[in-house]
């Protein structure tokens, strides 16, 4: 692995162990060059509770790499955790800059709903 890769594994374990203390849901987002992913995890972290993509069917049109669809990601993963009866969450930026297309994401739940 990269350097680049392994530091950012390095301070993404330091963020789970932070909220594994915390013990509530976690949002965390994995981001490619192409595409955005997010989940909620249950507090164990053993069971996806909600999860949204730019894979998804409805969200597959356009453009997905961009910070457009990654808020259109952070509405739809609000929907889907208020829907399984999740309000709050703690944020797993998975060890990247909180900016652009995270950003876009966390703005976007939280204007759907969610509380972090």
């Amino acid at each position: 692995m990269n350097e680049k890769k392994v530091s950012r594994l390095r301070r993404a374990a330091r963020g789970r162990y932070k909220m594994r203390e915390l013990g509530e849901n976690r949002l965390t987002v994995f981001r490619t060059p192409r595409h955005i992913y997010a989940q909620v995890f249950s507090p164990c972290g053993g069971r996806v509770l909600a999860q949204a993509s730019t894979l998804d069917q409805e969200l597959r049109s356009g453009q997905t790499g961009n910070a457009d669809a990654a808020s259109k990601v952070g509405t739809l993963l609000a929907q889907r955790a208020l829907e399984a009866g999740v309000k709050k969450v703690a944020f797993d930026r998975a060890g990247f800059k909180y900016h652009g297309r995270v950003k876009a994401l966390a703005d976007a739940a939280r204007e759907g709903g969610l509380e972090f």
